[in-house]
């Protein structure tokens, strides 16, 4: 039996390797489109930097370890067109020549491709987007060679942010612009109020509730015009204002698709083609929440589905649990992250949401190094239900681990409640007999009953 995967990131790898963990005889090829399989575009933002200063640390494996498990792997491979009735693909090779490929199952994992948004002066070679390892040498090779002294950033999601983080660690001036009122639009909006605030206090200048309008060519650098009516000269301009799935593959092949043009899969990652998966970025994501298909591209979540597809691809029966949306990103010396759903996103979907919000210690104040760790809960009023959480911190304060108190506890639909009953540890330097996620439930708690009398 003949395997093939399209793609050589999260979800292509983690397929490949999961088939071939419970197959061993099962022939199996990855096509991937870049020279890159398993790098981790995720610390792009460290090594632009500085922090890292060796890009090939970024492979999670190397070429040879991937080849080390009997996995074929085609480098520099562009996939052309599927035929599904033939079960056969048309791939570029890296000479340029056309080659086919049979396959008696595949799965398409093409990821995603930066949004390009229509404006004039985006083909500036000052101008630069950043999704890719190519994208980032260019840019890194722009950073040591012109040592840019001022930098535009729009957009402010989590990868806005990172870099933002980046480039003032080299020391360049950087301004910030979102079109939504904060910083970060995925966590409430006093969330990211306090963030804006911070990153102005590390010298970054935060445009929030603006829109560019274009890039214009001069000598000086990019002048970057927008509304409402302002103007700005840089060095270097990073477009960064997110993702969308990469289906044109998959859709000339009749692969249906759906929300935002993901490819649409059941909970077993099945298209509606036989034989044919697909997995991570280029596909609908299934909320465990919401309990329907949402488009929700993230590396944790294509691992996981991939791995679902390998699994099937043999003959498994595994189903894809559902993502929570849950998040995380350092940014200088806080971290901040969210799991589950906001209190306008729970009420849209049909929930009596009610958020509380409460700042506490990391962990005990006596002990040296104890810093401020906010935590908001939202649970549902009526049932409660927990519903979705944020957190808020210093990044060594365990902002991530604890938000994933919360996502396991999203995940078996526990109440806010039933977070007083995890027996979780304590010892006086991490945390206190009540972690601060406790304290945050009881107050929510305190306060559905105070709301009641």
């Amino acid at each position: 039996m003949h395997l093939v995967m399209i793609g050589g990131s999260d979800a292509g790898i983690s397929a490949a390797l999961r088939a071939r963990e419970l197959d061993r005889t099962a022939e199996i090829t990855l096509v991937v489109g870049d020279a890159f399989p398993n790098f981790s575009i995720c610390g792009l933002p460290f090594y632009l930097s500085g922090e890292i200063s060796d890009w090939r640390t970024l492979a999670h494996r190397t070429h040879e370890e991937i080849e080390s498990h009997g996995i074929r792997v085609l480098l520099n491979t562009w996939a052309e067109s599927i035929d599904p009735g033939a079960h056969r693909m048309t791939v570029r090779a890296p000479d340029g020549r056309h080659q086919e490929i049979a396959y008696d199952r595949l799965v398409v994992a093409t990821g995603a491709v930066p949004v390009r948004p229509s404006l004039p002066g985006l083909d500036d070679p000052r101008v630069f987007l950043l999704h890719s390892m190519e994208d980032s040498f260019r840019l890194h090779a722009f950073l040591e060679k012109s040592t840019p002294q001022s930098a535009v950033i729009v957009g402010a999601g989590y990868i806005g942010l990172e870099m933002a983080d980046a480039l003032t660690h080299r020391g360049i001036r950087v301004t910030l612009i979102e079109q939504a009122d904060h910083v970060l639009p995925t966590v409430d909006p006093d969330f990211g109020a306090q963030l804006d605030e911070y990153l102005q206090s590390h010298g970054v200048t935060v445009m929030t509730g603006s829109r560019v309008r274009g890039l214009e060519r001069t000598v000086q650098g990019v002048h970057v015009v927008g509304e409402p009516d302002w103007q700005i000269t840089a060095d270097l301009v990073l477009v960064v204002v997110g993702v969308a799935p990469d289906t044109d593959l998959a859709a000339r092949a009749g692969i249906f698709t759906g929300i935002r043009g993901a490819i649409r899969v059941d909970r077993q990652m099945r298209t509606n083609l036989p034989d044919i998966w697909a997995a991570g970025d280029c596909v609908e994501t299934y909320h465990r929440l919401l309990d329907t298909n949402t488009y929700l591209p993230l590396g944790t979540t294509a691992h996981k589905q991939g791995r679902v597809a390998g699994e099937n691809m043999i003959g498994g029966n595994r189903v894809y649990e559902g993502s929570l949306g849950t998040q995380v990103v350092k940014v200088f010396d806080w971290a901040i992250g969210r799991t589950g759903l906001k209190a306008s996103e729970a009420r849209a979907a049909g929930y009596s949401p009610r958020t509380t919000r409460l700042t506490t210690w990391d962990h005990k104040v006596y002990y040296p190094g104890a810093t401020p760790l906010t935590v908001s809960i939202t649970g549902d009023a009526e049932t409660g239900r927990l519903l979705g959480g944020q957190l808020l911190g210093h990044w060594q304060g365990q902002v991530a681990k604890r938000l994933d108190i919360l996502a396991a506890a999203l995940y078996h639909q526990m109440t806010v409640d039933g977070l007083n009953d995890l027996d979780l540890s304590y010892t006086p330097p991490l945390s206190s007999p009540w972690d601060p996620v406790q304290m945050a439930a009881q107050q929510w708690i305190t306060s559905l009953g105070d709301q009641c009398s």
